[in-house]
């Protein structure tokens, strides 16, 4: 396993981290063998732990307490997020930051988290959502000072909306944002244009999410898939997604090289980029582990195959289905 500073904070973490929004927000997750893949994680070497209070009502908070109780002899690295008040995704300009993310729900959901995580200060505590029109509310700076001054947190986030990366900027700006979480993949290059930028001028963290699209770039979709009605993905990949989304990933698999998979390569074209600090693959089974542990022992990509892969860019808007 390799491991990058995680801006800032100094925190040596694993280029290849956990996320665990399926182990509580997808069908067919088992805690059992969450657990199970989250000690393996742990045993190859992953220390990055990425959840939220959103992911099952803080059941993913409770199970990577549980994982960090049976291992208090490791620096593992726990970051979690605090839900919107209005429960609302995306965050859209009209929202006012009181209704969002008023200090009394801040501090509320920080101590919840802290105690399902058993921990006594988080490593990193980010807001679920973001609008840069919130970036001077004097509440804002407030509550992110106190959050550290109280020891509530070591340092603090935000995660941007989906195909917004650049709706984040003001807010890193302020000095208040120590990492940013952003979906950034084959798929999604956009962040490249300005918020890697300012990341790397400022010593800002970058978490990379969604490294898999969702799941069509580990390349076991057809356009015949279907999810179950309660899982997130029915909604994300319905009629206007299914069919354009593996159309793409159709093309990109002819491009894949031989001796490599396609959630492999897709995992180290994220980590082909040094702005990166980690990326948070979905890693609720043993062999899923095993896989993205071995993309970060792989290294980077050829710069061929990399200048192949910037033909893939699909730049898109957020949509009804999207949150």
């Amino acid at each position: 396993m390799i491991y990058r500073r995680l801006g800032r904070t100094g925190f040596a973490v694993s280029d290849i981290g956990a996320g665990l929004w399926g182990m509580s927000g997808w069908t067919g997750s088992d805690d059992a063998q969450s657990l199970e893949a989250l000690q393996l994680g742990v045993d190859l070497g992953c220390n990055f732990f990425d959840t939220a209070w959103a992911y099952g009502e803080g059941k993913s908070d409770g199970l990577l307490g549980e994982i960090l109780s049976q291992n208090k002899g490791k620096r593992l690295y726990t970051a979690s997020k605090i839900p919107p008040m209005n429960g609302k995704w995306p965050a859209l300009p009209q929202y006012k930051y009181q209704d969002v993310f008023p200090a009394r729900h801040v501090f509320d959901y920080a101590r919840r988290i802290r105690e399902k995580l058993r921990t006594d200060s988080i490593d990193l505590l980010q807001f679920h959502v973001w609008d840069d029109g919130w970036a001077a509310e004097p509440e804002f700076r407030e509550t992110v000072e106190k959050l550290k001054s109280e020891r509530l947190i070591q340092f603090f986030g935000i995660s941007v909306n989906r195909w917004q990366p650049e709706n984040g900027i003001a807010a890193l700006r302020t000095g208040l944002v120590d990492a940013v979480q952003v979906i950034y993949n084959i798929f999604d290059q956009a962040p490249e244009d300005k918020l890697f930028p300012v990341c790397k001028e400022l010593n800002v963290g970058v978490i990379a999410r969604v490294p898999l699209d969702e799941g069509s770039l580990g390349g076991k979709m057809t356009l015949e898939t279907k999810f179950p009605p309660g899982d997130w993905r029915a909604r994300y990949f319905g009629p206007e997604n299914l069919s354009q989304t593996i159309t793409r990933v159709e093309k990109l698999k002819a491009v894949v090289p031989p001796g490599m998979t396609l959630p492999e390569m897709a995992l180290r074209f994220i980590l082909s980029n040094p702005i990166v600090s980690t990326t948070i693959a979905g890693m609720r089974k043993p062999e899923h582990v095993k896989q993205n542990v071995a993309a970060s022992d792989a290294g980077p990509l050829d710069p061929q195959l990399l200048q192949i892969l910037r033909k893939y860019r699909w730049d898109r808007t957020i949509q009804p289905w999207s949150d």
